[in-house]
């Protein structure tokens, strides 16, 4: 038994891209999920005062569904620091206006509020339609993975390194 605590270093990380359609899922399940993946609490190498998380891309953001009737009763409230400048906001209006911002805030409260946090959240792009322009960095979709997932991807890593060195002694 090693008795050594493993914390991970920079080189460890190796974050990757995700994308997450919100059609028809639940606002809070989604978001949890979402936070779960920015933090990197999936990953073997998680280091909790290191971002060890993956980028996640959410498309179809305008299409989140929530539960109870709560697209009149939630309400998002918000103050200019004058007198009376209290400023409401419905979940329906939030939705019809930037439907972007409702995802943002839900994850937000699920991430550390410190400079950890803000620096996860920067890793999360959200957008209302379909289409998203991060095709450059190869996002795959997301789904949780399970344990013979991730046994079955070190051992296609470990033949592809030995096939990189049989052909590097040739």
């Amino acid at each position: 038994m090693n008795p050594k605590t493993y914390s991970a270093k920079l080189d460890d990380l190796d974050p990757r891209w995700y994308v997450i359609d919100a059609d028809n899922k639940v606002l809070g399940r989604l978001a949890t999920e979402i936070a779960t993946v920015l933090r990197g609490k999936l990953k073997p190498s998680y280091t909790p005062h290191m971002n060890g998380g993956d980028f996640v891309i959410v498309v179809n953001a305008a299409k989140v569904a929530v539960t109870r009737g709560r697209e009149d009763k939630k309400v998002y409230y918000r103050h200019s620091g004058y007198p009376g400048g209290l400023k409401e906001e419905t979940l329906r209006q939030a939705l019809e206006k930037h439907p972007e911002r409702v995802i943002e805030r839900a994850v937000k409260g699920m991430l550390p509020h410190n400079h950890l946090g803000a620096d996860m959240l920067r890793r999360l792009k959200v957008y209302g339609g379909p289409d998203h322009p991060h095709a450059a960095q190869q996002p795959k979709p997301w789904a949780r993975p399970t344990a013979e997932a991730i046994l079955a991807e070190q051992a296609a890593a470990e033949t592809e390194t030995e096939a990189e060195e049989a052909t590097a002694k040739k």
